[in-house]
């Protein structure tokens, strides 16, 4: 009989891992993937709503915003998320995933439906940036009960499919505020709240879901509580019904409970710095390229290819598209072929494309339709690498730092990428094709650059379980 709880530094031997690796797919990890994986497409729907809603608010009829006070709209939500990221990161790895999961997702909703019942912008912005805060807390929560739920044979695919459906959220988006901000079917003064009510609905209907998820039987071990993370466990197997594989192994775990900043430091400075080095390399470049062409791709096709500002949509849809395709169709290679080599292939591919797309367009070949081929080309395998930085700092670090991990990786690569807008936006302003490609350079030297890193120090993690990975210096 295990005990209810062990104290911290002691070594248990448990066939807890090894049972949630060795599981069937079944329809309860189905129902995970969805109750989890919506903060992608929250995340990508937000982001599509704010761009697209930029130009009703500054009617008089809505909130009557400057344009200024339309991008600083979107800074405050980018602030939320970096804030939310490294707040609710620290807690998810104290108090657990399943609390933090339905907290961060209560909290985005509760912000987002308040938002369409803004009275004026300085309202609008905090709500913003609380509903920032949410998804922001979401990323490390939800990466981490992700990891520590999914077999570890289809975990790469997984991970892939889960972060790429950011861009079914925008594409959502940019369907929705074409229904919703057509005069001809709601008041201009109803549409772009009922935009955020939609956010709002989604939810709150997987609210609903999530609260019958349990809590991770990984962190549970960490935290020295046996008896519970095996009746975790013994539950879902019976909700999946079947096993797969020989009989479990028994691993050896330690117990450390929750743990201070020092241990995080020891972990990622001293323990695992190659690693540490890999994470930064993917998170920022993928960041830094995503900021530099997504934000500025609008931009393009109005200012170079004549495309009217409210016909932008339509070609974000292809693009949105193309980066939803990308992690779901070649995700699975990530645990067939492997994380090293396909890490090192997305990323240089992706440069290399980009590149080629830089030229044509400074060459003058390219048309909006043609130039939105192109983007849709180099994003299929830009967003299966973007992806995998995702992956790579989730799954390489210990259970009682992860959701923290997560966190400060992203929180830099955002800090460093939010260069990417101004400087790409800029290059737009001088009306240069010269200037715009060597832009594009910089960005697909970066690129290149992360997928040798990738190739030099990836850990071939296919297959292994967290406890392995965490085990390997």
């Amino acid at each position: 009989m295990a005990r209810e709880s062990v104290p911290v530094g002691t070594v248990v031997e448990t066939d807890v891992p090894p049972r949630l690796d060795r599981l069937e797919w079944s329809a309860w990890h189905w129902r995970v993937l969805i109750a989890l994986g919506i903060t992608w497409i929250l995340d990508g729907l937000e982001a599509s709503l704010i761009a697209n809603l930029g130009p009703v608010l500054q009617k008089p009829s809505t909130l009557g915003l400057s344009a200024t006070e339309v991008g600083a709209a979107n800074t405050v939500y980018l602030v939320g998320q970096v804030t939310g990221a490294l707040v609710f990161g620290r807690l998810t790895d104290s108090l657990g995933r399943k609390k933090l999961f339905l907290v961060t997702l209560a909290l985005y909703l509760g912000a987002t439906a308040l938002s369409g019942l803004a009275p004026d912008f300085p309202i609008f912005a905090v709500l913003r940036f609380l509903a920032g805060a949410g998804i922001g807390g979401e990323y490390a929560a939800v990466n981490s009960a992700i990891d520590e739920l999914i077999p570890a044979r289809v975990r790469g695919r997984v991970d892939l499919a889960v972060n790429g459906s950011y861009w079914a959220g925008v594409a959502l988006g940019a369907a929705l505020t074409e229904v919703l901000l057509d005069p001809t079917r709601l008041p201009e003064t109803v549409g772009w709240r009922s935009a955020f009510f939609v956010g709002a609905l989604l939810g709150l209907a997987i609210l609903f879901v999530r609260k019958d998820l349990p809590e991770s039987p990984r962190w549970l071990l960490m935290h020295g509580r046996l008896a519970q993370s095996e009746q975790v466990v013994a539950t879902i197997e019976r909700a999946a019904r079947r096993g797969a594989g020989p009989p479990a192994s028994r691993v050896r775990v330690r117990v450390t409970g929750s743990v201070g900043l020092g241990h995080v430091a020891r972990v990622l400075l001293e323990r695992h710095p190659r690693r540490t080095i890999l994470g930064l390399a993917l998170m920022t470049a993928q960041t830094l390229f995503y900021n530099a062409i997504f934000f500025s791709a609008a931009l393009i096709l109005n200012r170079f290819h004549g495309v009217p500002e409210d016909k932008v949509g339509r070609y974000m849809v292809p693009f949105a598209l193309g980066n939803f395709l990308g992690p779901l169709l070649i995700g699975r290679l990530f645990d067939t072929v492997g994380r090293r080599a396909m890490i090192a292939a997305t990323y240089t591919l992706s440069g290399a494309l980009l590149l080629a797309t830089g030229w044509a367009f400074e060459q003058g070949w390219l048309t909006a339709e043609t130039q939105t081929v192109a983007w849709c080309v180099v994003f299929f395998f830009a967003s299966a690498a973007a992806s995998s930085a995702y992956l790579t700092v989730s799954e390489l670090f210990p259970v009682e730092i992860r959701g923290l991990a997560i966190a400060l990786f992203y929180a830099t690569a955002t800090g460093v990428g939010a260069l990417a807008p101004t400087a790409f936006g800029a290059l737009v302003g001088t009306g240069s094709r010269p200037a715009l490609f060597l832009g594009y350079l910089v960005i697909s030297a970066v690129m290149i650059g992360a997928g040798v890193v990738g190739a030099v120090l990836g850990v071939s993690a296919e297959g292994k379980s967290l406890e392995e990975l965490a085990a390997e210096a």
